[in-house]
């Protein structure tokens, strides 16, 4: 869901910036300005002395400007550290009972997972995206299963032949999982 709410925000914020620019150097470059146009001409400026000093004597604006950028402010603060938490697993650490250190790419891993759910009696597709630190890994992943298929069965069957597997030959303590199921859309057989 994030990722889409960062999509539509980028596009936004982009599509806003360009048709502004795109808008203030036609103006500049002698376009004839509509009649609802903040500016005239290619020599006007963007605040001349009247609109800068409006407002200067009223007691609510200057509350109110600085409410609306502590606003904007924390909306960019949220995304900002909402993209920076959600990144990929990068690696995990294994155990490799000799002291030794080794570690496999989070995103083998994430395939193998992916593959060998994938291989799950009625399940059609799994994404799985590696998710936490290096010393408390979890997975979160998507399964579309057939429509016939229990959806319990299903995650039973994810967590003895896929999960616990995985834990243990990684040699984690815990290997935490956020499963969301969906139903694999099936048309419906045509009736004569």
């Amino acid at each position: 869901m994030l990722a889409i709410v960062d999509r539509v925000l980028l596009a936004l914020v982009g599509l806003a910036l360009f048709l502004g620019a795109g808008a203030v150097l036609a103006v500049g470059l002698g376009v004839p300005a509509p009649s609802w146009w903040i500016h005239d001409g290619p020599h006007d400026v963007l605040l001349d002395d009247a609109e800068r000093t409006r407002w200067r004597e009223a007691d609510w604006w200057w509350p109110t400007v600085i409410a609306g950028l502590l606003v904007v402010l924390s909306l960019a603060l949220w995304w900002a550290v909402a993209v920076v938490r959600r990144h990929r697993l990068a690696a995990v650490p294994l155990d490799t009972g000799d002291g030794g250190e080794a570690s496999v790419r989070g995103r083998a891993l994430e395939s193998v997972l992916a593959e060998e759910t994938s291989r799950l009696d009625g399940v059609d597709r799994a994404d799985v995206l590696l998710t936490g630190s290096a010393e408390e890994p979890g997975a979160t992943i998507r399964l579309r299963v057939d429509p016939r298929v229990d959806p319990a069965d299903a995650l039973d069957a994810l967590a003895r032949r896929v999960l616990e597997p995985a834990r243990e030959s990684t040699g984690l303590a815990t290997l935490r999982a956020r499963v969301r199921v969906g139903s694999s859309g099936i048309a419906a057989d045509r009736v004569e």
